[in-house]
């Protein structure tokens, strides 16, 4: 969006490019940062001609997490000395609010590569797992944070990186908040890749985007849906919901076309009809 203070779109269909942009902060989420990524995101889902995004950012690394004493003043209710019923419920609709920031990004239709340089702590963790998947240079470091800080990280990252690396390294990495290297990230499957530095690492985001996006996007989309439902549900309940999917967008112009291709011996050009 143009008005965005936090973040910069760049969109070259089919791929769009969301960059965390307060370099000068090294990206510390403040007030703009939570505001801002839904109304990104719903266009992102919402443009025809955008297949992939890749999540990226602006300066020394890809964030430090959230921006304390800029959210310290959106957030009074914490400081509150009659903690009543009343700013309880305010508090608990502005975090809801908050989990909406990375809601947004597994919500979007459009994959969502992650692409990871430097530290990735607290909230970048948070925004990052929320991603399809997750690609880091080198120098990445990521730490779970929120205990060392005296509060439960309480805006998605507790509930999808135990879907990630499993249970045991999740609790690991949550109750001592340590901080890991590229190298430890990729042998616990946080990290799909490791690549050299940040030349190297934006060029293989790009490249796994386009691989992406060479594929029909109903099929892709349809597929994250599926993947996403799949999430806490038995085997049954999902082969149930990707039997209503596969009904809903076959036949299509796209399967179509693949078929056309393939006799034809050419590389197939979706359109997403």
């Amino acid at each position: 969006m143009p008005d965005d203070q936090f973040y910069r779109v760049t969109k070259k269909p089919p791929i769009a490019w969301v960059h965390l942009n307060r370099p000068e902060k090294k990206n510390a989420m403040n007030p703009p940062a939570w505001r801002e990524a839904p109304a990104i995101f719903e266009a992102l889902d919402q443009d025809p001609a955008i297949r992939v995004v890749i999540l990226a950012a602006e300066g020394p690394c890809f964030s430090v997490g959230i921006d304390l004493v800029e959210m310290a003043g959106a957030l009074p209710e914490i400081m509150e000395k009659e903690q009543m019923g009343g700013v309880k419920l305010r508090l608990l609709k502005k975090i809801a609010a908050l989990q909406e920031t990375m809601t947004c990004i597994e919500r979007c239709r459009k994959p969502v590569i992650a692409a990871i340089h430097g530290y990735c702590i607290g909230a970048g963790l948070d925004m990052v797992t929320a991603c399809d998947i997750r690609l880091c240079s080198r120098d990445a470091v990521f730490s779970l944070k929120e205990a060392a800080v005296g509060f439960v990280a309480d805006v998605g990252v507790l509930q999808r990186i135990p879907l990630i690396v499993g249970q045991g390294i999740a609790r690991e990495l949550a109750y001592t908040a340590k901080t890991i290297d590229a190298a430890r990230a990729r042998e616990i499957l946080l990290v799909n890749d490791i690549l050299d530095d940040h030349t190297a690492l934006m060029a293989a985001a790009e490249a796994m985007a386009r691989e992406i996006a060479a594929n029909a996007p109903l099929a892709v989309e349809a597929t994250k849906d599926v993947l996403n439902f799949g999430v806490g549900k038995s085997v049954d309940d999902g082969l149930r919901y990707v039997a209503s999917m596969s009904t809903n967008i076959v036949p299509s112009k796209d399967l179509m076309e693949a078929f056309t291709a393939f006799m034809e011996k050419r590389p197939p050009k979706f359109t997403g009809e």
